[in-house]
């Protein structure tokens, strides 16, 4: 009989695509196969982010339900960005936990699966050229990462510490993983990397040189790939020549996720980003007079120590002036080893009005923006099975769309009329 493997994955979508990675290794070399019930696994593994304070106060208090549900004899493991950082500290406050693995050293799971207490976080291992075996959670869709690693300096950011110096996959290696999963059937892949539209910069033998938008050139000439997404772009790199291949280039589908992280261009410069206020608005009319049907998404982090309120005024004005279609907004989080965690934190109570505030103002903005969907058509790429008898997928521009329907629109792509807005997600009809 096959081992049974449980693997919780918290974080980003490298994270999830790290995961796949570790369950395909697993799968081939060890013959586990992935449960979804903590209480029959022989093998436990939690993949950790380590990006907010958060998610790694949650990794103790899962690890030690963890050790209370488990059968005897199970192995527990930590994986991800907070191993990186934690190291040895992780078995020293869970000793229950069997071994430690990195973010940069996900190709060696087999190796400390079977050396009692091991700790393997070295940030500067390349697995840049690691052939993994194949694991995909979604047949219909593929993640692909395109680099490891992180060369920014942002100073509220444990990430460069926590998977080391940016790499990029060779190009033919991406190429032809892409064209392995749209041969199984997968019409639509998903590029990660912390700063995609920085690829090429540094490869780890010699290669040829490539930047994203040639990159993005060659998937796109790949016969049965009808869909290309990708996260997430530095705002710092977005230049002309990128901004026009997006437009205009029928399989990048049309939707940006752009981090601003504050509009005050001082915070901006607090922060190491590399970008004015100015430059982040300027690509933003670029985007929208080249592509009038983008969406853009965002990261913003309120309360940076060194915000006024006059800063945080300029990233309000942002938000008016842009009108997000999607924000992910955070309290400013002091990480380890970084170069903000020394600096005075902003009172806790304003820190928590001011994200009130920017919450309140998007779910405005959002609201007067969904009103605009009702009764528009969209083209949707179904992928998942909902309650109810519901199947959901995305329009090319990333709006979640649902509509009743089986398991024999999985795959397909339909037009759908909008008939019902909610603030997430989108209901519909068939158009026949």
């Amino acid at each position: 009989m096959s081992k049974k493997l449980f693997i919780e994955t918290l974080g980003c979508a490298m994270n999830s695509r790290d995961s796949e990675h570790i369950i395909a290794e697993l799968k081939e070399k060890e013959d586990y196969e992935v449960t979804s019930e903590l209480s029959q696994a022989d093998l436990i593994l939690i993949n950790t982010c380590s990006v907010r304070e958060k998610p790694v106060s949650k990794l103790f208090s899962e690890l030690g339900v963890f050790n209370k549900k488990k059968k005897d004899g199970a192995k527990i493991g930590v994986c991800g960005c907070t191993a990186s950082h934690l190291g040895k500290e992780i078995i020293k406050r869970a000793p229950y936990v069997s071994f430690v693995l990195g973010a940069r050293n996900v190709s060696k799971i087999t190796e400390v699966l079977h050396k009692e207490k091991a700790v393997e976080v070295d940030i500067n291992y390349d697995e840049s050229e690691f052939a993994f075996n194949d694991f995909r959670s979604s047949s219909h869709k593929a993640y692909i990462n395109i680099s490891i690693g992180c060369d920014k300096q942002c100073t509220f950011c444990i990430v460069p510490k926590t998977r080391g110096e940016e790499i990029s996959i060779p190009d033919e290696l991406i190429i032809n993983e892409a064209k392995r999963v749209v041969a199984n059937g997968v019409k639509e892949i998903f590029l990660l990397g912390q700063n995609v539209n920085n690829y090429g910069r540094r490869f780890s033998g010699e290669h040829e040189k490539v930047n994203f938008t040639e990159l993005l050139r060659r998937l796109s000439k790949i016969d049965g790939l009808k869909r290309i997404r990708f996260t997430s772009p530095h705002p710092f790199h977005m230049d002309d020549e990128f901004i026009e291949e997006f437009a205009t280039n029928p399989k990048i589908c049309k939707s940006m996720h752009m981090p601003l992280q504050s509009g005050s261009t001082k915070v901006l410069k607090d922060m190491k980003r590399g970008y004015s206020k100015e430059w982040f608005l300027n690509r933003v009319e670029k985007l929208r007079s080249s592509c009038p049907d983008v969406t853009i998404s965002t990261d913003i982090i309120v309360a940076f120590p060194t915000e006024t309120r006059e800063d945080f005024e300029d990233t309000l004005d942002v938000m008016k002036k842009v009108k997000f279609d999607q924000i992910f907004s955070f309290k400013y989080s002091p990480r380890p080893e970084t170069e903000a965690q020394h600096l005075t934190m902003i009172d806790a109570d304003e820190a928590s009005a001011r994200l009130s505030e920017l919450q309140e103002l998007n779910t405005k903005i959002i609201d007067e923006k969904n009103k605009t969907h009702l009764g528009k058509i969209y083209n949707v790429y179904f992928e998942e099975l909902n309650a109810n008898y519901f199947v959901s997928g995305r329009s090319d521009n990333n709006f979640i769309i649902k509509v009743k329907g089986s398991d024999e629109l999985l795959g397909q792509f339909r037009d759908v009329k909008i008939t019902s807005i909610g603030r997430t997600i989108l209901t519909g009809e068939l158009v026949e």
